[in-house]
């Protein structure tokens, strides 16, 4: 990761734009503060691509489209990495940003970041219509960075996922984990998936009621992940409800999509969790 940070830097320097993909369903929190940083102090336009809006909530991906669109030098889009004709569009976004670099002697020099799995390699490949990045479904399959052209006055420079080195809020932390954009080795499933069920009980109690048949008033979220255990039949050697087996089946729906369109995020509730000081180190600690 420093190694890549390093070498965003000295890239950011020769870059016209910065493409900047984000996870629609939390869109905040998967995106890098360092990104919004160096192209600021360089003064570049982004174009920032909300990925995997197929599996977001439309009515929050619009309030996060306005809220974007609001700021100087950006443009917001929500699309599918894996729709062509969603990717088909961002060759011409990315020229409205930057207009005065066109024609063979000013090559349009787009650089595409973004955190651990939120489908930059994706992105690489459909745009180049040829597999030029590896893609898989775990954080960190980029290594390092390539250069590609897109055509003759457009070239993409890819930079492999980069998480930030302290995540201030816990709940950040939580909805990178339930997104898959942090390895399976460096959380505990049973814990992000308790934080997943809780937030999915007050915002979206019908879905939950209709992918597993409960109803989840009076519950907390630990009570949730019982009741996918109990209603999938999941249980360990002596008749006890394999929680683990179940949480791992919850965060496995809500990535898919089997649950439903989920946002665990909206600019309302982000303003709201600023508004609250981040704990200090021994107060995370205590909890």
């Amino acid at each position: 990761m420093n190694a890549a940070r390093k070498k965003a830097v000295e890239t950011m320097e020769t870059t016209d734009l910065v493409i900047e993909v984000l996870d629609a369903r939390i869109p905040q929190a998967s995106c890098n503060p360092m990104v919004e940083v160096l192209r600021v102090f360089r003064q570049r336009p982004c174009l920032k691509i909300l990925n995997k809006s197929d599996l977001a909530d439309p009515a929050a991906t619009q309030e996060w489209l306005a809220f974007y669109n609001s700021q100087k030098g950006v443009k917001a889009v929500a699309l599918s990495c894996r729709n062509p004709a969603d990717v088909a569009k961002i060759p011409a976004l990315c020229q409205s940003l930057a207009p005065h670099r066109t024609g063979p002697a000013k090559t349009l020099r787009m650089m595409i970041m973004g955190i651990p799995n939120v489908g930059k390699s994706t992105l690489m490949n459909a745009l180049l219509k040829r597999r030029v990045a590896a893609v898989g479904d775990e954080p960190a399959v980029t290594k390092t960075q390539q250069r590609l052209y897109l055509n003759k006055n457009m070239v993409l420079t890819d930079t492999p996922g980069m998480l930030w080195p302290k995540i201030q809020y816990p709940s950040d932390g939580l909805m990178l984990a339930a997104s898959h954009a942090i390895g399976v080795n460096a959380l505990i499933e049973e814990e992000v998936a308790v934080f997943l069920a809780d937030l999915l009980r007050v915002r979206y109690p019908k879905l939950l009621t209709a992918r597993y048949g409960l109803q989840t008033e009076g519950m907390d979220g630990f009570g949730v992940v019982e009741g996918v255990a109990q209603r999938r039949g999941f249980r360990i050697k002596g008749g006890e409800l394999d929680i683990e087996k179940a949480a791992h089946a919850l965060l496995q729906d809500y990535r898919s999509g089997a649950i439903g369109r989920i946002s665990l995020e909206t600019p309302a509730t982000r303003a709201a969790m600023l508004a609250v000081p981040p704990p200090t180190p021994s107060e995370a600690l205590a909890e």
